[in-house]
């Protein structure tokens, strides 16, 4: 089990009569009832993307050429929107446009009690087909034992604070600090891995802050132990991604395109935060509600 800092985020039985203790219910039903909704809009959700003309694609992520990009990508919808292989196809798109590549190399096995080992070279990101391909052509990878980055391109996290996965000196620190270009390609919903971020510099009360001991392995055979601290949720949740993908393209911070049902979601990473900011002030519970 991991270590938990500071004390667990559990109800306090003598709370639940009190107007806290209300207050405490009622947002639980929330979080609960969001959960609920967002499994029903995925049931819901229209078959996969039709064809999309090249031109179209290419005139919409044009816009958002820079030096680096972090990408979540939905190969399925890709594959059905064009031909071709689509790994290949969307790495072709995105080498031509970004000097620098940035994907989730994320392994949740480290959490698991039965022998905690992360390898930079071997251990597979755990979260799509994608990160899986594109572990192959990266140049380099953090050393976050749960939450890894995998980079193809000369950016770099050498100042990081790379073993507390969302500190503000961590790496999606960096990505905050950098403003860093968000492309959430095919994927049904708006999908952000800085989302984890915002809600631990908000310290939000839904989240615990856990250590768990491994040994990382940087080749075949240097190796070290190593303690990361990362997130875990006290209660299960679900962003509210519909709500915040709606409030914040309305402000202009979202960019949403639906190319014959090839979604597209175009963001940066600190005018995100920013946004997202007041809202939080007015219920901590905004992303999961």
């Amino acid at each position: 089990m991991p270590r938990i800092l500071g004390p667990p985020l559990t109800e306090n039985p003598a709370r639940i009569g009190s107007v806290d203790g209300l207050i405490e219910r009622y947002r639980r039903a929330r979080v609960i009832w969001n959960r609920v909704a967002m499994v029903g809009r995925r049931r819901l959700r229209e078959d996969s993307a039709g064809p999309v003309a090249e031109s179209e694609f290419d005139r919409i992520i044009d816009q958002y050429a820079a030096e680096a990009v972090f990408v979540h990508i939905g190969l399925s919808d890709i594959n059905a929107a064009f031909e071709g292989d689509p790994f290949a196809f969307i790495l072709e798109k995105l080498t031509d446009r970004f000097e620098s590549i940035l994907t989730p190399g994320f392994t949740p096995s480290f959490r698991k009690d039965d022998g905690r080992v992360y390898h930079k070279q071997y251990s597979k990101p755990g979260f799509g087909t994608f990160p899986r391909l594109f572990q192959s052509v990266a140049d380099y990878r953090t050393d976050d034992a749960t939450n890894s980055i995998l980079v193809s391109g000369p950016y770099r996290f050498d100042d990081c604070d790379h073993h507390t996965t969302w500190g503000k000196a961590g790496c999606f620190g960096a990505l905050d600090c950098d403003d860093v270009q968000y492309l959430t390609i095919g994927t049904d919903w708006l999908t952000a891995s800085q989302l984890h971020y915002i809600e631990w510099y908000y310290d939000l009360p839904y989240v615990d802050r856990v250590e768990y001991d491994g040994v990382i392995y940087y080749d075949e055979t240097d190796h070290e132990p190593v303690t990361q601290q990362t997130h875990e949720y006290y209660r299960p949740v679900s962003w509210n991604r519909a709500k915040i993908s709606d409030d914040l393209a309305r402000e202009g911070v979202i960019d949403r395109y639906n190319c014959n049902g090839l979604r597209i979601f175009a963001f940066n990473a600190r005018e995100l935060r920013e946004a997202i900011a007041p809202k939080l002030d007015d219920d901590p519970y905004y992303l999961v509600t």
